[in-house]
């Protein structure tokens, strides 16, 4: 009954930073169909709130811009809408239309990426496309009252992440005497298939708390990008081999923060060849 009634008083805010018609649409008819499970803010001063943070891009977000944003605006949960129509070809079909939603649910506590999902219509007509989009948007709210109430539950029972030392700047006091954490191979995280389709182009940072004996102890994204690239990335740093920090030859455990740079590069139009640029930083 208590978790039931901490759904409920969640203060959501329905954000479009995209403006189009069609999104503002979809979003006034999300909120139409969340309205009886949560407190919906109202729209028009969750936008204006939104803007005033100045995220250069709002479906990229770190967590602290995520955090700042929400505490501005008043929510609990952020609910960022986007949509789109595509022409589109291929082998199978010369030439089919695509209208799709992505929708971004970001906790304003946290400020972490709680859910990320797209939904995408084909046909052979815009215009069914559109209405086939529409028409999904009951699914939509089920979805998002549904992953909010899970992260409710998922937050109240969170334990606190142990404090420990992060990674301090090069000549730095700190930095004296220390040997940060390096892995023994670094393995490249997936450009995944989806984000490929829709040409994301977006950075990943992860925070990765490194024990003693160089086993990845716990890790977080703090700035996401969904189209599973968060996934990715978290894969990918869970299957390195660590050596841990040393500090005057005794191992310690220490945070480190690795960013990854996801764009698509075509070399050639006719084939589907993604090239994948990383960075990462130590």
């Amino acid at each position: 009954m208590f978790l039931t009634s901490a759904s409920a008083a969640q203060r959501i805010a329905i954000v479009t930073p995209e403006k189009s018609e069609r999104t503002q649409n979809y979003a006034a008819d999300l909120v139409d169909s969340l309205s009886g499970k949560f407190k919906v803010l109202d729209s028009s001063m969750s936008e204006s709130a939104f803007r005033s943070v100045s995220v250069e891009n709002p479906f990229n977000m770190s967590s602290e811009q995520s955090r700042a944003a929400a505490s501005v605006i008043g929510c609990d949960y952020l609910v960022l809408i986007n949509t789109g129509a595509l022409r589109r070809t291929s082998f199978a079909k010369p030439e089919y239309y695509e209208s799709f939603m992505t929708v971004f649910i970001v906790s304003g506590r946290t400020g972490r990426l709680v859910f990320w999902d797209l939904k995408s219509f084909e046909t052979d007509t815009p215009l069914t496309a559109e209405k086939l989009l529409f028409s999904s948007t009951q699914a939509a709210a089920s979805d998002v009252r549904n992953q909010i109430e899970t992260a409710v539950k998922t937050e109240f029972a969170e334990k606190t992440a142990r404090i420990i030392e992060e990674v301090p700047e090069p000549h730095s006091p700190e930095a004296k005497n220390l040997r940060p954490p390096i892995p023994y191979k670094r393995l490249k995280p997936e450009y995944t298939r989806i984000a490929y389709l829709y040409d994301i182009r977006a950075t990943v940072d992860i925070a990765v708390d490194i024990d003693e004996t160089g086993k990845v102890e716990r890790t977080e994204i703090v700035r996401w990008a969904g189209f599973g690239l968060d996934e990715s990335v978290n894969e990918a740093v869970r299957k390195m081999n660590w050596r841990p920090a040393y500090r005057n030859g005794k191992p310690l455990p220490m945070r480190v923060l690795l960013r990854y740079n996801f764009t698509k590069i075509e070399k050639d139009q006719t084939l589907d060849i993604v090239r994948l640029l990383i960075t990462d930083l130590f």
